[in-house]
C-alpha cells in the first residue's frame, strides 16, 4: 500500500526540489498561475522542451502566449472591467433595463458596464455572462519575478533593450568617473604618489594652509612665560 505523505512532507520535499533547482539552473523565471489549468502548464512544457539554449526574454514571451479564454465564475476577482457590447442575444425574451424584445429574441440595445476590474463577481453576472457564451477574462502564467546567478529583478528587465542600456550608462558614467578622480586625487594627495594634476592639488593645498600654520606658529610665540613661584627674594623668617 503507497505511504501517502502529510502536508509537512510535501513541503520539505518541495523546498529540497526548489533548492536543487536553484543550484542547477543559474537564469529562472518566477510565475503567478492563478487560474491555470493543468492543460495550459502541459502546452507550455511541451513548446519549451528541447530548447537547449534559450534566454529568458524568449521564455517569457513563450510563457505569456499561452493565456485562454476563460468564463466569468461566482467569487472572481475581476482582473479587467467586463461590458456586454449591444446586439442580439438570441435569449428568451426577458424583461430588464437593458434589454429589449427584437422579432421573438432579447437584444442588448446599449452597452452593459457589468463588473468592474478588482470586483468580485456574483450569481447573476455570472449567469448572464454564461448565457451570453461571454468568456470576458484570460488566464496564463505571469512573470512575477526574474532569478539571475543569484540575484534577483522586476520582470521589466526583460524588455531592456542595448539602447536602453547604453542610454543609461552614458548618464551615469560621468559620474562614475568624476567620482573615481576625486578618490585617486584623495589617496595621491594622503600618500607621496604623484602625477600633473595631483602635484596642481598639493600646491593648492600648500597655499590654503601655509597661513593657518603660520599663526599657530605666531601664537605660541606670543604666549607669556608662567610667573615663577620664587619669593622674588623675599623669607618668610626675614
Amino acid at each position: 500500500m503507497a505511504v501517502i505523505p502529510t502536508k509537512a512532507e510535501k513541503k520539505v520535499s518541495y523546498d529540497v526540489k526548489l533548492c536543487q533547482l536553484l543550484e542547477d539552473y543559474t537564469q529562472i523565471l518566477v510565475v503567478a498561475a492563478d487560474n491555470v489549468g493543468s492543460n495550459q502548464l502541459e502546452n507550455i512544457r511541451k513548446d519549451l522542451r528541447g530548447d537547449s539554449v534559450c534566454n529568458l526574454k524568449e521564455v517569457s514571451e513563450e510563457v505569456a502566449r499561452y493565456k485562454l479564454g476563460a468564463p466569468a465564475r461566482v467569487g472572481l476577482v475581476a482582473p479587467i472591467d467586463v461590458a456586454v457590447p449591444p446586439g442580439n442575444t438570441g435569449l428568451d425574451p426577458s424583461q430588464t433595463s437593458f434589454f429589449q424584445i427584437n422579432k421573438g429574441t432579447v437584444e442588448i440595445i446599449t452597452p452593459v458596464e457589468l463588473i468592474k476590474k478588482g470586483d468580485k463577481v456574483g450569481p447573476s453576472e455570472a449567469v448572464l455572462l454564461y448565457k451570453l457564451a461571454i468568456r470576458p477574462f484570460s488566464y496564463g502564467l505571469v512573470v512575477v519575478s526574474v532569478y539571475d546567478n543569484g540575484s534577483v529583478f522586476s520582470p521589466e528587465v526583460l524588455d531592456l533593450t542595448e539602447d536602453d542600456l547604453i542610454d543609461k550608462f552614458s548618464v551615469a558614467a560621468p559620474h562614475m568617473f568624476g567620482n573615481a578622480y576625486k578618490n585617486v586625487l584623495a589617496v595621491a594627495v594622503a600618500t607621496e604618489y604623484s602625477f600633473p594634476e595631483a602635484d596642481k592639488v598639493k600646491e593648492y593645498l600648500k597655499v590654503f594652509t601655509a597661513p593657518a600654520t603660520a599663526s599657530k606658529e605666531e601664537e605660541k610665540k606670543e604666549e607669556p612665560a608662567e610667573e615663577s613661584d620664587d619669593d622674588m627674594g623675599f623669607s618668610l623668617f626675614d
